[in-house]
């Protein structure tokens, strides 16, 4: 009996092995079958050109059929400070201490999002195009998502418990942009602080314009590389740091750091199917040669 249990056991790790080598792998290709960069969908936001007229939140709103307070889109209460929900998507403020800016915020829509990676569901979806979407009706309000943006994008809706919703911005995929259509808070914009179009060329304006205008823009474009890249690409006449953009993130996409740990998997299940082994041969020889009984 022991013999057989021993043989299980032994199957059983090595089978077990197999699979922690295999499941990795297979993470990392799935992940990777997702889009070209260079023809992702971006935009350019322009903060030299943003006069925080909040067209662009009331855009937003019609595009995605929201509800967020009247407040939050009026231009009469720009000075008021607002906060995304699940119900406002996109927002401006003022921020900056010497020198102010009006300054939007939306998902980042990051070329490698760690939403995606961290969703248990999938309820988070990078669509072939880079626009990171969501699905409702596959939430199960865990809210990983949350903890996992380096922007902090998502919103939870508190005030329902029983079918909990993540809000973010869904980069107007499915209502615009998959019709042809420019996103909702782009076609909205007066200014032309906004442009649209494939991730390429929007790098190539946004450098364009710095290098016509050393004198104006701060030699960096804020999502080139942060976190692997995003979408949403800024350009300002003002360092980041003092608008309040997160400081040393780090241009390795954070989906990564999660495969430098999954790798170590099959090393480790290897070497506990060998200890498994190990004790199941010993085990079997105990059980064959009993310990003889003293004269």
């Amino acid at each position: 009996m022991k013999t057989d249990l021993s043989r299980r056991s032994l199957l059983k790790g090595t089978v077990v092995s197999l699979t922690a080598a295999w499941l990795p792998r297979t993470m990392a290709q799935a992940a990777s079958k997702v889009f070209s960069k260079s023809e992702a969908f971006a935009v350019l936001v322009d903060l030299t050109r943003c006069i925080g007229c909040r067209a662009c939140v009331r855009g937003c709103q019609t595009a995605n059929d929201l509800n967020a307070p009247q407040e939050a889109l009026s231009i009469e209460h720009a000075h008021q400070r607002m906060d995304p929900t699940f119900q406002l998507w996109t927002v401006v403020n003022k921020e900056g201490t010497n020198v102010s800016r009006n300054v939007k915020r939306q998902c980042m829509h990051c070329l490698e999002p760690a939403c995606v990676s961290a969703c248990p569901v999938a309820a988070l979806h990078q669509t072939e195009h880079g626009p990171v979407i969501y699905r409702e009706s596959r939430c199960i309000g865990c809210r990983y998502c949350m903890i996992a943006c380096p922007f902090d994008v998502p919103r939870f809706e508190w005030n329902n418990g029983l079918t909990p919703v993540i809000g973010k911005c869904q980069f107007c995929a499915q209502q615009r942009l998959f019709k042809g259509l420019r996103p909702g808070c782009v076609e909205s914009c007066p200014t032309g602080a906004l442009k649209f179009g494939k991730r390429d060329d929007i790098l190539f304006e946004a450098k364009a314009r710095i290098r016509s205008r050393p004198d104006l823009y701060v030699d960096h474009v804020f999502g080139e590389n942060e976190v692997g890249g995003t979408s949403w690409l800024y350009i300002s006449d003002v360092p980041f740091d003092q608008l309040g953009f997160k400081k040393n993130l780090s241009n390795r996409p954070l989906p990564t750091y999660t495969w430098d740990v999954v790798s170590w998997i099959p090393a480790i299940a290897a070497v506990l199917a060998s200890l498994f082994g190990v004790l199941a041969a010993t085990l079997s020889r105990q059980d064959n040669h009993p310990p003889k009984e003293p004269q």
